[in-house]
């Protein structure tokens, strides 16, 4: 018993070694002298309560267009933080990719053991975590937050406000080469408007070696990275939250509904003036509808006429044409022209795209039943029950039942199904985008989406201007269609025409 006894002290104390060593691996990260003055973090604490601007040596509280805080030389140590990149860059990272964002982020850093990583990890939620806190006047948890990322060249985070369950305050800690706002990567923070929608830019902060930047999270506190322009430097950073109670939130803003029309009484005149010969044949037509029904998106390229396709090109670049900008910038960010002052060819082409006739047409090469002439997707089966619904007539005729006639029945059944539309037509350019955003995914409905590029012959997947459809519940891309010249894209969900 007595060697029993022995043999467990034994491996007590090996666990306590380890312990001890895995302990004082952990270098430890001297902070700024100014989280220690107890004056500063006063002045910090009564600046940030009362929204007021306030600053003192390397650190700067501004309160436009939201409250945050700049702290320079956050880490005391030059040569902490040169090892603190040695290691951070010595990581996996993984490719982060969707509507959204670009970037390569490392996993959760709460449990790595690499002696820098780890000592700035405990010195954030440990002791910078409670003199925010008291700045702050809340109680911050101590939740471990905080990951690495790297952004390179074309890399980008959109229009955002932070909002999660439990986030309180985000920090940045930045760990970059000399930086430049020529060089992109810029942290962008945004003005809002009454209904807490974010409308501009007013400040950019350009990344700075050794520089904390923390902002509470807000119903205001929109925020983006802009695109990384340098092909040669890589913008790391730390970041992560701090948790605590959170500020109160308004409802979320409903945008209205876009509005929707009836198509244009046009017959297939216009189709034969417009869309290419080869589309107009009927066995053609079925073999396009044969490849939607199995991939649910066709391409159809050259779709216009040559002539046509040129001519309404040439007069897009007219400067008759008024653009304006359609946002917020957390759902989209283009150009929108205004319909009345399209050149009359413009103008020609939009009615082809919004006739009666062109409703017929996608129907014919989708199936999908988008004017009252079309046959149901049941039709097959009406042939069974014909007989049946035919007596049923007679019976209730002979009865005295039936009162609407069969002229009022088509009449009732051609307004319900009167196809409508809406679509926009956008200018894109370096910047430009469009997000998924709940409300839509509230809204949701089955519509056919359509897309007619007017860009040139020349352009490549690489000057980006895709479309990229998102199943319902992922958050990955489930298909990406290019755009290409005079190609018409039909298919999946989303607005007509847009």
């Amino acid at each position: 018993m007595a060697s029993r006894r022995r043999a467990a002290d034994s491996l007590k104390t090996d666990k306590k070694k380890k312990r001890k060593s895995k302990t004082t691996c952990e270098e430890t990260a001297e902070l700024c002298s100014l989280v220690e003055d107890e004056q500063v973090k006063r002045r910090v604490q009564e600046a940030w309560s009362r929204r007021t601007s306030h600053s003192h040596g390397d650190l700067e509280l501004d309160c436009q267009p939201f409250p945050h805080c700049i702290i320079k030389n956050f880490l005391g140590s030059e040569s902490f933080v040169e090892s603190l990149q040695r290691e951070l860059m010595d990581l996996d990272y993984h490719e982060k990719s969707n509507d959204l964002y670009k970037f390569k982020q490392s996993d959760d850093l709460k449990k790595r053991a690499e002696p820098h990583i780890s000592g700035l990890r405990a010195a954030l939620f440990g002791r910078f975590r409670l003199w925010l806190g008291e700045v702050l006047q809340v109680e911050l948890e101590p939740i471990v937050d905080i990951s690495c990322a790297k952004y390179e060249y074309t890399d980008v985070l959109l229009c955002h406000d932070d909002e999660l369950e439990g986030r309180r305050v985000a920090f940045i800690l930045y760990l970059v080469p000399p930086w430049q706002s020529s060089d992109g990567g810029t942290l962008d923070l945004y003005t809002t408007d009454s209904n807490f929608q974010p409308q501009s830019i007013v400040k950019s902060l350009v990344p700075s070696l050794n520089t904390l930047i923390l902002f509470e999270v807000s119903p205001v506190s929109f925020h983006q990275v802009s695109e990384v322009l340098t092909k040669d430097k890589c913008r790391l950073s730390l970041s992560g939250w701090f948790h605590g109670p959170p500020l109160e939130r308004p409802p979320r803003h409903i945008e209205p509904a876009v509005l929707r029309s009836p198509h244009l009484p046009r017959d297939e005149t216009l189709l034969l003036e417009w869309v290419n010969p080869v589309y107009m044949d009927l066995s053609y037509q079925e073999q396009i509808q044969q490849e939607f029904e199995d991939s649910s998106e066709i391409q159809l390229k050259d779709f216009l006429k040559e002539e046509k396709f040129r001519e309404v090109k040439e007069a897009l670049r007219l400067t008759q044409i008024e653009w304006a900008k359609r946002g917020p910038p957390n759902k989209r960010c283009y150009e929108v022209a205004s319909l009345d002052t399209l050149p009359q060819c413009v103008s020609a082409c939009w009615e082809l795209l919004c006739s009666e006739a062109f409703f017929l047409l996608l129907s014919n090469y989708t199936g999908l039943r988008l004017h009252y002439l079309c046959p149901a997707d049941d039709d097959d089966d009406d042939d069974d029950t014909e007989d049946e619904e035919s007596e049923n007539a007679r019976n209730a005729e002979a009865t005295g039942s039936l009162t609407e006639s069969s002229s009022a029945n088509k009449s009732r059944e051609k307004e319900l199904s009167t196809p409508v539309h809406c679509g926009e037509l956008r200018r894109w350019s370096h910047g430009g985008y469009t997000l998924l955003h709940d409300a839509e995914v509230a809204r949701a409905e089955y519509a056919l989406d359509l897309v007619l590029p007017f860009c040139g012959a020349d352009w490549k997947s690489e000057f980006g201007g895709f479309t990229c459809y998102v199943a319902n519940e992922e958050d990955e891309e489930k298909k990406r269609n290019n755009n290409k010249r005079s190609q018409m894209l039909p298919g999946f969900l989303g607005a007509i025409l847009s």
